[in-house]
């Protein structure tokens, strides 16, 4: 066999593996003994997971093999159990017994059994919204909408032990609203991006959505295939949990060292926001019941909920909470009169990113991470009006955050980095958890 033949049968074999994958794998959610992985084929193939300790890489795991099916949309959802806490791991995809040969290691992570026996890890995270990937055919005519996607680069670069996801983490459009094979291409398209594979393969991920991933433009409870985006939602991530107790909805919760994450639907539940004679919510009765409970119940020094639309601004602009008063008012009080500590808002969706430090009397203050864009279009009109924006803390860019939470027990510290689409920090600020008891 000649040198030249033997060489094109190996590049003929890795191109039909590689053809096999079409987005992923990707690092979902993380427990001290589970962590599930997602990966999508082009193809219905059978997919393996084959993973390691770091510190032991001749013992080898091998996950279960699982199909993947059209009617899917060829994803798959592979869960490794007994897994042992505190370690980290690395990771091969096999699709159909072959290796899928990728440029950068897959890894992931337990985490840490640390209670009753040292203080709580350091950790950080990256978290972003509106990552809008362009296809022309079907975009708006003029200038592309989305750029700067050398930002996963800098999230990547920057190593988070995961990302937080903050919504409109698809833009499906006018095509797709009405199908199910729509919604589910324009769901693949995104995950396909080149540009994200490898933040997905080595850092764990978590998302809730917003009205672009959700339906239409500023959609509501009344849009009309939200049971089709729901199942696309549940297909393309790897969440630990959708909906309370198995109900509808995406919202979820998940801890990350001393740390809780409360993961909310702004969408599913949200009566139209200009309808007069009902009940104006947006999370609705059983959802915000649940969270408040939820952070009654939580002792974590920081405790992050994360909505898809701005919460603290007094500002009653399209789409805010504000335009929800009578919910947002019953939010607001439960906090207060249960003495809940250490909340701090996270959210997206409005093309810029500021911080917003709410005061309150006789009580500590609320602030709301507000992050946008990733990757959409950026707004320049001002910030609204909101009078209680932090100075110097409103940015006209594409960008994202990276958080870091550290110190020892009784004092850990939260610091938040605006990070811009080439890497260059924007501003920086820090909050101890003692500022919010």
């Amino acid at each position: 066999m000649s040198t030249l033949f033997f060489v094109t049968i190996v590049i003929i074999q890795l191109n039909a593996q590689t053809n096999l994958l079409q987005s992923g794998p990707m690092t979902g959610y993380s427990t001290m003994r589970e962590v599930q992985i997602w990966v999508q084929t082009t193809e219905e193939a059978e997919v393996q997971i084959l993973y390691w300790e770091e510190n032991f890489p001749a013992k080898i795991y091998e996950s279960d093999f699982i199909s993947t099916y059209k009617v899917d949309a060829f994803t798959a959802h592979i869960t490794l159990e007994n897994l042992e806490p505190g370690k980290k791991y690395y990771y091969e995809l096999y699709i159909n017994d072959e290796k899928i040969l990728l440029p950068y290691k897959l890894k992931f992570q337990t985490q840490e059994l640390w209670q009753w026996r040292k203080d709580a890890p350091d950790f950080k995270f990256a978290a972003g919204s509106c990552f809008y990937v362009n296809e022309d055919p079907y975009d708006r005519p003029g200038e592309p909408y989305g750029a700067g996607f050398q930002i996963f680069n800098s999230i990547t670069k920057n190593n988070p032990d995961f990302m937080l996801w903050l919504g409109d983490n698809v833009y499906l459009r006018e095509v797709d609203w009405d199908s199910r094979s729509g919604i589910l291409n324009r769901y693949t398209h995104t995950r396909s991006y080149e540009g994200i594979q490898q933040l997905l393969g080595t850092t764990h991920n978590y998302a809730t959505w917003d009205d672009h991933d959700y339906g239409t433009d500023n959609s509501d409870r009344s849009f009309w295939n939200k049971d089709l985006t729901y199942e696309a939602f549940k297909l393309f991530w790897a969440n630990p949990t959708h909906g309370i107790n198995g109900s509808e909805g995406i919202n979820t919760f998940f801890k990350w060292s001393d740390c809780d994450f409360f993961l909310t639907d702004g969408r599913y539940f949200r009566s139209p926001e200009f309808r007069k004679n009902v009940k104006r919510e947006m999370l609705g009765d059983k959802q915000i019941e649940w969270l408040i409970d939820a952070l009654v119940k939580s002792d974590a020094p920081f405790k992050f909920v994360v909505i898809g639309t701005v919460v603290l601004s007094p500002v009653p602009f399209k789409e805010s909470y504000e335009t929800y008063k009578e919910e947002k008012e019953k939010l607001m009080k439960a906090i207060e009169s249960e003495g809940i500590k250490g909340v701090i808002f996270l959210s997206g969706d409005r093309h810029y990113t500021e911080l917003t430090k709410l005061p309150r009397e006789n009580n500590y203050p609320l602030y709301e991470f507000t992050i946008s864009p990733l990757t959409s279009g950026v707004v320049t009109k001002g910030n609204g009006g909101n009078k209680f924006m932090v100075e110097e803390t409103h940015v006209q860019d594409r960008n994202y955050a990276l958080f870091e939470v550290t110190g020892p027990a009784k004092n850990r510290n939260l610091k938040c980095r605006i990070i811009d689409k080439d890497g260059k920090e924007v501003w920086t600020y820090s909050i101890n958890e003692n500022e919010l008891k």
